[in-house]
């Protein structure tokens, strides 16, 4: 479906819940990762370091990489990505959990659309 009305461009949102189960484990890959990763200015190590070192969630962020999640994809390129983390009270039996939620939606605006 490639017509002039309609864009190239796909927001792709996607929504994780992990349960870390060995901070340390996880703590531990992000310091590895940053110590082989250059591009991080020298005046901002310790900070970052700081950083995952004290939060999970950002020790996640740091590992999570969204332009490996569609790298292989064919015939798509990533143009621009933006991510987040957070520490949360997760319920999996509770209504707010329920993530087909939005997916009904979606389907009923196809459907009358």
């Amino acid at each position: 479906m490639s017509t002039p009305e309609t864009s190239r461009f796909v927001r792709l949102h996607v929504e994780l819940v992990v349960e870390v189960d060995d901070e340390n484990a996880l703590t531990k890959a992000a310091l590895s990762r940053m110590a082989e990763d250059a591009e991080i200015p020298s005046d901002e190590r310790a900070h970052a370091e700081s950083t995952v070192t004290h939060n999970t969630a950002e020790a996640l962020a740091y590992l999570v990489d969204p332009f490996d999640l569609v790298a292989d994809v064919p015939g798509v390129e990533l143009a621009q990505a933006s991510w987040s983390s957070e520490h949360i009270d997760y319920d999996p039996d509770s209504p707010d959990w329920d993530l087909d939620e939005d997916d009904d939606a979606s389907d009923e605006e196809e459907a009358t659309g």
